[in-house]
C-alpha cells in the first residue's frame, strides 16, 4: 500500500491597490499594508524575501512623495506561485535616476540602487500622465535555497 501526499501548494492571490496620500506617513502606511499582503499568502514567502518586499514599499512610495509633487500614488502588490511583484505609480513621468550617494545623510541616492539590488527585476513605464515603478521579488530568497 502506498500513500500519497498532496503536492505543496502555493497561492497566488489576487493583486492589492492602494490609493495613498502623498503624506509623510504614506511610507508607514504602505510598509503596514505590505505585510498584512505577505502574511495572507500561503505559504507567506520567506523572511528575507518579505523584508525586502517591505524595503521596497517603502522606498518607492518614499520616492514618490519626495520627488514628484503629486497628490497621491497608488501602491499595487501581485503575488504569482514564485514572485512577489510592487508596484508604485504617480502622476509624476519623470523616472527614477541614478544619483550619486550622499554619504552625509542629506541628500540620498541610496533608495533605487538598493531596490534594484534587492528586486530579481524592477521597470519604469513612462505615460503622458505619469508613471509606474515596478520591482519583481522571488518569493524564496538565493539565501533560504
Amino acid at each position: 500500500m502506498s500513500s500519497a501526499t498532496a503536492p505543496h501548494r502555493v497561492s497566488a492571490a489576487p493583486p492589492l491597490v492602494v490609493t495613498l496620500e502623498n503624506t509623510p506617513e504614506a511610507a508607514a502606511v504602505a510598509r503596514d499594508v505590505a505585510g498584512d499582503f505577505l502574511k495572507s499568502l500561503g505559504p507567506p514567502p520567506d523572511r528575507d524575501a518579505s523584508d525586502a518586499v517591505v524595503l521596497i514599499v517603502s522606498e518607492l512610495v518614499t520616492n514618490a512623495v519626495r520627488h514628484t509633487l503629486t497628490r497621491t500614488c497608488t501602491l499595487s502588490l501581485a503575488a504569482g506561485p514564485h514572485t512577489v511583484t510592487v508596484a508604485v505609480a504617480d502622476a509624476s513621468p519623470r523616472p527614477p535616476c541614478e544619483r550619486n550617494p550622499d554619504v552625509r545623510g542629506e541628500g540620498g541616492g541610496f533608495g533605487w540602487p538598493m531596490v534594484r539590488r534587492l528586486a530579481a527585476s524592477t521597470s519604469v513605464e513612462t505615460f503622458p500622465q505619469g508613471k509606474t515603478v515596478s520591482a519583481v521579488v522571488a518569493r524564496r530568497s538565493k539565501r533560504s535555497g
